[in-house]
């Protein structure tokens, strides 16, 4: 996949904790920042799931007979641990 070069402004300890990870890990400093934004924009979709999620259940709850069967269900066929 084609890439595009960015400038990033970083204070200097923060490079060096980069660098140092990078190092550490035996990853480029591009590679590091790479993996670092695909965590970011995962974790940001993993949150808008949980909020829609929320919604979800803010607009239609849950009935409770249904979560007392399955919580009794649960019960029964869960093994010991």
């Amino acid at each position: 996949m084609p890439r595009k070069q960015v400038l990033v402004q970083l204070d200097d300890a923060l490079v060096a904790s980069l660098d140092r990870l990078a190092e550490r890990l035996k990853l480029s400093r591009s590679e590091l920042l790479r993996r670092g934004a695909l965590a970011v924009l995962e974790a940001e979709r993993i949150d808008e799931a949980e909020r829609e999620l929320v919604d979800a259940y803010l607009r239609w709850p849950q009935d409770p007979i249904l979560v007392e069967a399955a919580r009794r269900l649960a019960a029964e066929t869960a093994p010991p641990w």
